[in-house]
């Protein structure tokens, strides 16, 4: 069964009350094994009684985080493509109803930033785009991942879902892994944030990672958007996603993002009662941790640096730095201080954390912790990696 025919039985409605009506002595019996063995455990670590017991579940998270990773963090740079989008969703930059400017780079630009980011050390791309099925249909995105390939050995894409033959030729060209964010997993909440586009089908969007796998991605990156509903309602639905990806798409690896709502064209503003503060992101963290002791957490430039910075060790494993979320934004940066030298009109949002790629790789290695640039090697592209960075 895919997890849309799945979702509707479970019960995330009363999960979510759960983790409102825990007690310490829940906590406890969950701290007490140091992982959480169901839905109920997980809950019960992001309630609300869980919150004086930070210290002791980070302290677990790091354990576990350490046991199966290791000192390292992950680094990897978003490349965005195009914000031009066919659909309209109150909290995106790249709705079409806002008035950007719409650019979609050419392939010698996309080759120009990738040696940018190569220059930086990159060596694992995250390619983004708005949502338009020309950008799939006409071979583009391929032409992208054949020759960044060479110079970037772990690509993985986050566009508009499509179907799994569509995702087939991806894979064949080199892609190995997909993002996708849910946005809401609450139904009625999601019909009101999508007005209108392909993107307003619910399901086929939540269905995404299943089709990706059974094109052969063996990386499945998955999250909500923290801000457009009640965040433990969308947390524990998207432990549930991932809980059962492990059971249907047991041979991937899954990645599990905690992004929260950042400012963006268009003013959409939250509701304060659905947003996590810094402290309830750390414990959501670490009650995946403690849920998915080998799942990778990708903690993006949505953050300030002062949390990211805690985040190292306690549980995250991969992250972004030096980002820009505008297309072409990368040739608008001085590679010496990888600052941009005017304003990003075209970008999706605005990050939190400016800071560069080796200033990210520093921090990391002040914290004891090692910065890996890539996830493995493949002796056919050293070279060309290591030419263009040169």
């Amino acid at each position: 069964m895919k997890f849309s025919e799945v979702l509707p039985e479970l019960p995330i409605e009363q999960l979510a009350a759960l983790s409102a009506t825990a007690t310490p002595r829940d906590v406890e019996r969950v701290l007490s094994r140091e992982t959480a063995q169901s839905l109920e455990d997980f809950a019960v670590l992001i309630s609300p009684a869980a919150t004086p017991y930070l210290e002791n579940m980070a302290h677990i998270s790091q354990k576990l985080t350490l046991q199966n990773f290791g000192r390292t963090i992950h680094l990897f740079a978003p490349l965005y493509l195009s914000n031009e989008c066919v659909n309209v969703c109150k909290y995106c930059g790249f709705s079409r109803h806002n008035k950007i400017p719409r650019v979609t780079i050419p392939i010698t630009q996309v080759m120009n930033e990738v040696g940018m980011l190569a220059r930086q050390g990159f060596r694992s791309l995250l390619i983004v785009a708005g949502e338009h099925p020309r950008y799939v249909d006409n071979g583009f995105v391929l032409e992208v991942i054949r020759n960044c390939l060479p110079i970037m050995p772990s690509i993985a894409v986050e566009l508009g879902p499509t179907r799994t033959e569509n995702y087939i030729p991806m894979v064949e060209a080199g892609c190995e892994g997909i993002v996708v964010y849910q946005e809401s997993y609450h139904k009625p909440t999601y019909a009101e944030m999508h007005i209108a586009g392909p993107k307003k089908n619910f399901d086929f969007r939540l269905d995404t990672p299943e089709r990706a796998y059974e094109a052969g991605m063996r990386r499945l990156g998955l999250s909500p958007l923290y801000g457009l509903y009640q965040w433990r309602y969308e947390a524990v639905a998207a432990a549930a996603h991932a809980q059962h990806l492990q059971r249907a798409c047991w041979r991937a690896e899954l990645a599990i993002g905690l992004p929260r709502m950042r400012p963006a064209i268009g003013g959409f503003a939250p509701r304060e009662d659905y947003l996590m503060n810094d402290r309830q992101t750390v414990q959501l963290m670490c009650a995946f941790r403690m849920m998915f002791p080998r799942a990778d957490i990708s903690v993006t430039t949505r953050e300030r640096p002062e949390l990211r910075d805690g985040m190292i060790q306690m549980g995250a494993t991969h992250m972004s730095a030096g980002a820009s979320t505008e297309p072409g934004g990368y040739s608008n940066f001085d590679e010496q201080t990888w600052r941009p030298k005017t304003p990003q009109p075209g970008e999706q949002f605005h990050v939190a954390d400016e800071r560069g790629p080796k200033e990210i790789a520093a921090m990391i290695r002040s914290k004891g912790y090692e910065p890996v640039w890539k996830d493995f090697d493949r002796s056919f592209v050293s070279s060309g990696a290591e030419a263009l960075a040169s």
